[in-house]
This record gives C-alpha cells, structure tokens and sequence, in this order.
C-alpha cells in the first residue's frame, strides 16, 4: 500500500470527530480499539460450530441470540499463533457494514479491557516500513502513555479474506 492510500484512510477514519469512543482489548499482549458503536455485546465463550472448508480466520460458528453469526479470530488475521482460551477470553459482537449488508461477526479476544476516548491528535498512520502485520490491516495507531493501540482496518481484513477464499473456489 502507499504511503498516500496509507495516510488518505487514516484520515478518512478520523473525518468525523477529534476523538472517538472505543473498546479496547488484548490479544497476543497487544492491545487493539474497536469503535464502540459498532459493538452490540460482550460475551464469555460460547460453545463453537467448526464450518468444514471454511478459511482458519473464520473456522468456527455460534449461536447468538438464535441468529447464527461467524467468529473470527484476528490473531490468525494478523499471523499471531492460535492460543488457548483463558479465564479472561471474551467474544466481542460487531455489526460491520460488509458488501453493503450489515452483518454481526463475533471477534475472540483474550481480554475485553475497557471502554475509553482516543484523541485524533495522538494517532498516526502505521509506518510503512518495519510493520509485522500488513499495514493495510491497520487504520492507525494511537499513542496513550508509553503503548500504542491499534485500531484495526476491519473492512479491509474480512474483504482480504473474502477475496482469498474466492480465489481458491
């Protein structure tokens, strides 16, 4: 990605406000923001429905409320190692606008932390070089004391995936 669609999506991301209300939580040690109005619920683990041929970032399904939704889990998304749950693991429900249809997507964390405000003016566009993960799966990043948090790009890490699982049909 250039570093001009780079910069052009951080923007974009921010357009709306100098600060933005979000769900912080853990994975692999790193703590990542969802935006809060996209969260619908906070969950412990539920039982999971392995889908058989479906990609490993998306293997399994759950039961929501009796609406079957996906759950992904971002660590695979992100080229972290699968990890065991813990007492602390949580599924996080999203409403995410995907091909022009809203749709809930559960996401596994290893801890839900906390519900915060990110200023726009301790955020930056990820570098476009030393990254270990794809730097278009990353929004931006936020500065709070001495850790960044990361605010993944959702839309591009489901299209991406999508798109792979398209291409190997």
């Amino acid at each position: 990605m250039s570093a001009t669609a780079a910069a052009e999506r951080f923007d974009n991301h921010w357009s709306y406000a100098e600060e933005v209300e979000v769900l912080t939580f853990d994975l692999n040690g790193e703590t990542f923001a969802l935006e809060a109005v996209i969260v619908q619920e906070i969950l412990d683990l539920l039982p999971e429905t392995a889908v058989p041929g479906s990609q490993p970032f998306v293997a399994s399904v759950i039961n929501f409320r009796g609406k079957v939704i996906p759950l992904a889990d971002l660590r695979l998304a992100f080229g972290m190692e699968a990890a065991e749950a813990t007492i602390d693991s949580r599924i996080i429900v999203i409403e995410i606008d995907l091909q022009g249809e809203q749709t809930l997507v559960g996401l596994r964390t290893d801890k839900v932390n906390e519900v915060t405000t990110l200023a726009k003016s301790a955020s930056e566009a990820p570098p476009s070089v030393g990254m270990r993960w794809r730097a278009d799966y990353i929004n931006c990043l936020v500065k709070r004391g001495g850790e960044f948090i990361i605010l993944p790009n959702l839309q591009a890490i489901f299209s991406s995936r999508r798109d792979a699982a398209g291409a190997a049909n």
